[in-house]
């Protein structure tokens, strides 16, 4: 059986993005018994659709990064149950969208993949999946603790870290980055996720996807050179996974490195860095 849904798309229409979310909505309230939320009228005149969104899963179908229609359904105080971007779903198959706003054969077929891709129920994956074969399926955590929280940081060889609070496990020309836990809790509940390219040269300290709450957009700085050969895709619908663990389900991108014997210099092992985010840690306590 198809999934339903109450489907709030992206009004950009002066957007190539913009239409191609309008034509997935449509296909997916074709191919199920999904309905849809026109976000124009919604927020001058929610009363219409206050119970579609409340009796289904809200799925939010953005066009661009400006993320129009999450950022309406935050102001609704709506509970997403699935969201898409885009540009972003492009980026991931590979495709460059059309300059113009004629959808043309290239934009019809990622609309499809995007309307196929949420109806299709989602297989069971065994746990050993989320892990690659190169990072270690039990890291051993250094906790800190301050006040109520709890900050945890992996111990195990292999680890580096920058003062950028982004963390790299290396395992010979093999890399998998992502933020450490000061990060997820500096930030609060993160709601959305922006990859790397893959195929991207990444330098040292180069940007390499970014992270956003209500509070603030984070930057992943790079601890590591070299090219994007994966990115946690499950991020772009679920990035609270960077919440729950930003070690092992909520890491970022996986690199094949490129000079990490000159990298390792600039970089910090548990014993260097521990120290650096206990001070960030009650700097921060102060702070607030």
């Amino acid at each position: 059986m198809s999934k339903t849904y109450a489907i709030m798309p992206c009004n950009g229409l002066d957007k190539c993005a913009g239409c191609i979310t309008r034509e997935a909505a449509l296909l997916l309230s074709e191919q199920s018994e999904s309905q849809i939320i026109c976000p124009v009228f919604y927020r001058t005149a929610d009363a219409r659709y206050n119970k579609l969104a409340q009796e289904l899963p809200l799925l939010v179908i953005d066009g661009c990064a400006t993320r129009c229609a999450s950022k309406l359904a935050a102001e609704k105080n709506l509970k997403v149950a699935d969201k898409v971007i885009v540009t972003e779903a492009a980026k991931i198959a590979g495709i460059e969208l059309a300059a113009g706003l004629r959808m043309g054969e290239t934009e019809m077929r990622l609309a499809k993949q995007i309307a196929e891709s949420l109806l299709k129920e989602p297989e069971q994956e065994p746990e050993t999946e989320q892990h690659n074969s190169f990072f270690p399926l039990d890291l051993n955590y250094e906790l800190y603790r301050k006040d109520k929280f709890i900050f945890r940081l992996p111990a195990d060889k292999g680890f580096y870290f920058n003062e950028n609070d982004v963390w790299a496990y290396v395992s010979g020309n093999k890399a998998r980055i992502g933020v450490t836990d000061y990060v997820q809790k500096s930030l609060s509940d993160i709601m959305f996720f922006s990859p790397p390219s893959i195929g991207a040269e990444v330098g040292q300290f180069d940007g390499a996807g970014e992270v956003e709450s209500g509070k603030a957009v984070f930057e992943v700085i790079s601890p590591v050179s070299g090219m994007v050969t994966a990115v946690n895709d499950r991020l772009i619908n679920k990035p609270e996974l960077i919440n729950e663990n930003p070690y092992e389900q909520g890491w970022i991108a996986e690199l094949e490195l490129s000079d990490f014997e000159a990298d390792k210099d600039l970089l910090y092992e548990f014993d260097g860095y521990f120290p650096i985010l206990k001070r960030k840690v009650d700097e921060y306590h102060v702070k607030s």
